[in-house]
C-alpha cells in the first residue's frame, strides 16, 4: 500500500536547541540525539528507540521574515514534484521548491489556500528495519488539527492533494463545523475555520502523554505556557494547547488523573 497522504514526521524549528531538548524531554518523555555529522544543526526526538521527529535551529533567514519557532508536519507523497505542482494548481502555494535530502528523501514545503503550511516528502526507503513504535502510543502524535479557511473548501484541497476522506462533522455553533478526516491509518485529525483569535492559518499536533494534569504541571515548571485546557474531547481524552519556552505552539493529549 502506498504511504501517500500519511503523516510521517514532525519537525520543530527553534531558537534554542538545548532548551527545546530539555523541555520536551521532561514534558513528553522524548530522548534527543544529534544527527551524526550535523551536530547543532539537526537532532532527533525519540522514545523507546523509535524516532518521533526532528529539531533544527531557527535560521537568520526565517527570523528576518518574522517566522516564529514552530512545528511542521510531514506528509508522505508518491512524487514530491507532482504533489507540489498539484498543490499550486489547487490554489495553494509552494514555499520551498522540491529538493533532495541525500539518503532521506525528496521534499517540499507547501501551503494551502489560506496559508497553513505542511511539508511533503517522498521518503527514501531506509536500510534495515526500523524499531517498532511504543505499544502504548506515548510520545507519538495522536491527532492533527487544522485552523484554516472555510471548511468545505479546505477539505476539498486536502482530499484532492492527499486522498484524505471525509468523516463526520461536529457542529461548533458560530465557529462552523469541525470536520474529521481519515487516511489509511484511520481517523487522524480534524479541521475547522480559523477562529478570529488565531493570528494565522496553521496546523497543530497533539502528542500523547500519560496523565494530562501532570503534563500541564510539567509544561509550567519547564517555563512553557498552557494556553487552553486541559479539556475533555469526545474521544474521552483530555487535551491542552500550549507554547514552549521558545514560542512554538504544541499540543498534548492524555487521560485525566
Amino acid at each position: 500500500m502506498s504511504d501517500h497522504g500519511r503523516f510521517i514526521w514532525y519537525e520543530l524549528m527553534t531558537s534554542d536547541m538545548a532548551g527545546a531538548k530539555a523541555f520536551y524531554g521532561d514534558v513528553v518523555g522524548w530522548t534527543s540525539s544529534d544527527m551524526p555529522g550535523a551536530e547543532g544543526q539537526y537532532a532527533l526526538f525519540g522514545i523507546g528507540g523509535y524516532d518521533v521527529g526532528g529539531l533544527m535551529p531557527l535560521g537568520d533567514e526565517h527570523k528576518a521574515q518574522g517566522v516564529p519557532p514552530n512545528w511542521t508536519g510531514y506528509v508522505a507523497v508518491d512524487d514530491a514534484d507532482a504533489a507540489a505542482a498539484k498543490a499550486k494548481s489547487l490554489g495553494g502555494s509552494v514555499m520551498r521548491e522540491p529538493e533532495d535530502i541525500p539518503g532521506i528523501g525528496r521534499f517540499a514545503i507547501v501551503a494551502d489556500p489560506s496559508g497553513a503550511v505542511l511539508a511533503i516528502m517522498k521518503p527514501t526507503p531506509p536500510e534495515g528495519s526500523r524499531p517498532a513504535p511504543p505499544t502504548d502510543g506515548l510520545g507519538l502524535a495522536g491527532w492533527r488539527e487544522l485552523y484554516s479557511g472555510p471548511t468545505g473548501e479546505t477539505f476539498a484541497f486536502y482530499a484532492a492533494l492527499f486522498g484524505w476522506t471525509q468523516d463526520e462533522a461536529h457542529d461548533m455553533g458560530p465557529m462552523g463545523p469541525y470536520q474529521l478526516f481519515s487516511n489509511q491509518d484511520g481517523q487522524v485529525g480534524g479541521m475547522m475555520q480559523k477562529p478570529d483569535n488565531v493570528p494565522a492559518a496553521c496546523w497543530l499536533y497533539y502528542f500523547k502523554v500519560g496523565g494530562i494534569d501532570a503534563a500541564a504541571a510539567r509544561v509550567k515548571a519547564g517555563g512553557g505556557q498552557v494556553l487552553n485546557g486541559p479539556m475533555e474531547v469526545p474521544s474521552g481524552d483530555w487535551v491542552l494547547q500550549g507554547m514552549d519556552p521558545q514560542g512554538a505552539m504544541f499540543c498534548l493529549m492524555g487521560k485525566k488523573g
